[in-house]
């Protein structure tokens, strides 16, 4: 099968073809550094780290790239109240992204920021003004001319028929439906952070960024523009309109946007109490896994409810497929193949990258792993596994967590990242009981327990039950969970 992707533009599921046979060039709106991201951000990101690592696993070289929106409207609101320069200000939570990035294994793709490349978005306002796209205002201000690009709205499918021609919005954000000349170059207000450049001092505008970091890493037409769904319009229709009316050519071949979530049914917001970074979970108790395996648990197209029952029902699931690897990589079989298990390990792989392939169904890849897990533990308790079938069984589960990058173990460290984090900003007291023994404040990483388990799965098979108990009662005092199923032996952090 090939990828078949849902293009925004033409609102229908598409096969994704790149320009280059072998070469994918793909952009992303990345973060604007002026606060913590929030988990419908990473929702967004993660989607598109699922997007990428399919296409690398499907045999593409992949050039992705994506920005650091490091000055706009809220970054230069900020940082004058805080009396501290822009870059003093967004150094912070740049910092606090990548490291939640890093946290949810989400592979670092190219970064640029806006302001190093602000002597090519004056450049880039010189081209439109001598198209005749962009003018300039009384106060040394250039914005672009809507009614001069007849194909405004054909991203967000929005009708401007009747947009008024000249009206101008000055704000990098806004939802007004009736489009308005919007902003490529801000002319300094007093206390602003701004740049010297050959059409005056200045800043760019968020649109107008995104347009140069893209094309000047990835060309002017290249594969596929991705972003949050919330960026449709202004932004990614503001973009396709400078950009292709700068070189008369295709932007973006491709548009991928993911939806935003819910949090327990309702919209996230502050007011309601119910927004959430990365790091108010984490100190809350969950295991960086278990986020990132709810936050990509639903397609990306479809509307995810986050709730914290789902988040313990993750949590589940990968305890699931850790110790179901543990099962495979510690029991003692027989010599010899089992062509039934060999067969359902590639079966299972065909399935998952078929639903992958099918518009990034992830719901459908997560499913067939597990159905494979299922199939192989009745094996396992008929005695029909042999040590051969090993290696393929493996082999499947590699195959999926090449992509949904849930099963290594890498819990604990990155727990305490975000515990040394809150200790340093003053925040001890919302680190819960929970983090703190993920943390390994009792003692023990996952790789020493999963080695325990290890342990108490030979005693048993040895009828060494006295040893068996005895390590289950030391992983107890440890405040580890530990069940003794027909499936194999499971613990979980209490």
């Amino acid at each position: 099968m090939a990828l078949r992707l849902f293009n925004t533009m033409s609102a229908r599921v598409e096969e994704f073809r790149p320009i280059q046979q072998n070469e994918v060039r793909m952009y992303a709106c990345g973060p604007t550094v002026y606060d913590y991201g929030h988990i419908g951000n990473f929702r967004t990101f993660i989607a598109i780290d699922i997007l990428q690592r399919f296409l690398v696993q499907s045999g593409y070289k992949v050039n992705y790239v994506m920005n650091i929106t490091d000055v706009d409207d809220k970054i230069i609101r900020n940082s004058v109240r805080d009396g501290v320069s822009v870059q003093q200000y967004t150094a912070k939570y740049e910092k606090a992204f990548l490291e939640d990035s890093a946290i949810l294994n989400i592979q670092r793709p190219r970064l640029v920021r806006a302001t190093e490349r602000i002597p090519e978005m004056a450049d880039f306002v010189e081209v439109l003004q001598s198209k005749g796209f962009a003018y300039r205002t009384d106060d040394g201000s250039y914005y672009f001319r809507i009614a001069k690009f007849p194909a405004y709205g054909k991203l967000s499918k929005k009708d401007f028929a009747g947009m008024e021609d000249g009206a101008r919005v000055d704000v990098d954000e806004y939802e007004k439906d009736n489009a308005r000349d919007f902003a490529l170059w801000k002319a300094p207000k007093p206390g602003e952070a701004s740049w010297q450049t050959p059409i005056g001092a200045g800043r760019p505008g968020w649109h107008l960024e995104c347009s140069v970091m893209s094309m000047e890493e990835l060309g002017e037409t290249f594969d596929l523009h991705a972003g949050g769904e919330d960026l449709i319009f202004p932004h990614h229709e503001n973009e396709i309109a400078q950009s292709e009316s700068a070189t008369g050519k295709t932007f973006a071949n491709f548009w991928f946007h993911a939806r935003f979530l819910l949090v327990e049914g309702e919209k996230m917001s502050k007011s309601l109490g119910n927004f959430y970074t990365i790091r108010d979970l984490v100190l809350k108790g969950y295991k960086p896994s278990s986020i990132r395996y709810l936050l990509c648990s639903v397609p990306y197209r479809h509307q995810l409810n986050f709730t914290f029952d789902g988040l313990r029902q993750a949590a589940t699931s990968v305890d699931r497929l850790r110790n179901f690897r543990l099962r495979l990589t510690s029991a003692n079989l027989p010599a010899g193949t089992n062509e039934v298990m060999s067969k359902l390990a590639s079966d299972t792989v065909e399935r998952m990258r078929a639903a992958l392939d099918d518009d990034l169904n992830t719901a459908q890849a997560q499913a067939s792993i597990f159905e494979m897990v299922r199939g192989v533990n009745a094996a396992f308790d008929a005695g029909e596994i042999r040590k051969e079938d090993v290696a393929p069984l493996l082999g499947a589960v590699e195959k999926f967590d090449e992509i949904f990058a849930v099963l290594a173990d890498d819990d604990v460290p990155k727990t305490q990242t975000i515990l040394d984090w809150a200790r340093s900003e003053g925040r001890e007291k919302e680190i819960s009981a929970e983090a703190l023994a993920i943390a390994g404040s009792a003692g023990l990483s996952d790789s020493v327990i999963e080695g325990k388990i290890a342990e108490i799965t030979a005693a048993r098979a040895a009828r060494d039950f006295k040893r068996s108990d005895a390590l289950r009662a030391e992983l107890t005092d440890a405040a580890i969970l530990v069940e003794i199923t027909k499936d194999g032996i499971r613990w979980r952090r209490k």
